[in-house]
């Protein structure tokens, strides 16, 4: 039995994980002066970061129910077996929408296969779940096996981030206008996470020097087997704070493997540029 992998475009990864694994790419939206794109196939992180220094302020919307509708019916019709992991249903309607359309297509189509989970993660934290469901989908594993992996590893997953102006979280209601002035006036640094799919401000550290150090030391923490994890870091048009992350926790701990990528448009969209997210396993999370 062949399983078909979708993912949304809020996972970070590559377009080449799409080519390379024959997963399935649903791109959100964003839109730039009445400018609509596909995210990561009309438009990569670059473009996005290149418009916002020069002032754009973009917006973004949930992945189109009609690219939805036809990707679960040609599922349906192929009579294939599908897994959609899905972009935090608490800082998008993807999930919700992707839920609506499986729903609608299954009435025409009762025999469709298509399970959809809510990640409750964001960026490279979404894209370390797909690609490890990517790999025991190559290897044949079973559905069921790979549907409860899928969800230990969403529920265990860790996200720590900053933000280098708060302004844009402000403007997608993450953080108060008040906490986003303070912020930049003083040049206090917010260390947020993420609890049940909401982004929760952690602390406020003076400094993105300290702020590296103290991102370090709480993956050092919270992260068990840390020798066995891929880790990911994750930025806004910033890879040599991503580099010097990595040297910082390569420094500190012998994890297996460090992958850096992009933040893309659509994430980008709300976290603006100069963004670093860390993103790692913690078993006992709860």
């Amino acid at each position: 039995m062949t399983i078909k992998l979708f993912a949304d475009s809020a996972s970070d990864l590559p377009l080449s994980f799409y080519e390379e694994n024959d997963a399935v790419l649903i791109p959100l939206r964003v839109e730039i002066d009445s400018n609509e794109y596909d995210d990561l196939k009309t438009i990569n992180p670059k473009q996005l970061y290149t418009e916002v220094k020069n002032g754009k302020m973009p917006k973004t919307s949930q992945a189109s129910p009609q690219v939805l509708q036809t990707l679960f019916k040609e599922l349906a019709e192929k009579k294939e077996t599908g897994i959609y992991i899905a972009f935090s249903s608490q800082l998008s309607g993807t999930y919700q929408t992707a839920v609506m359309v499986h729903d609608q297509v299954k009435e025409d189509f009762p025999d469709l296969d298509l399970t959809i989970i809510d990640s409750k993660c964001a960026s490279l934290g979404y894209g370390l779940v797909v690609l490890e469901a990517a790999k025991l989908i190559q290897n044949g594993a079973p559905k069921d096996v790979i549907l409860n992996d899928i969800q230990f590893r969403c529920q265990h997953m860790e996200h720590l981030f900053t933000v280098e102006d708060l302004e844009f979280l402000a403007r997608g209601g993450r953080v108060s206008k008040a906490s986003a002035f303070i912020g930049g006036l003083l040049n206090i640094k917010p260390l947020l996470h993420v609890e049940d799919g909401k982004l929760i401000p952690l602390e406020k550290i003076r400094g993105r020097k300290k702020l590296f150090k103290r991102m370090v030391e709480l993956m050092l923490e919270r992260g068990q087997d840390l020798e066995n994890q891929t880790i990911a870091i994750s930025h806004g048009d910033d890879e040599e704070s991503a580099l010097h992350l990595k040297e910082l926790i390569l420094e500190a701990s012998s994890v297996k493997e460090v992958v850096i990528n992009m933040i893309g448009a659509a994430v980008g969209s709300h976290s603006g540029p100069g963004t670093i997210a860390l993103f790692f396993y913690n078993e006992t999370k709860k």
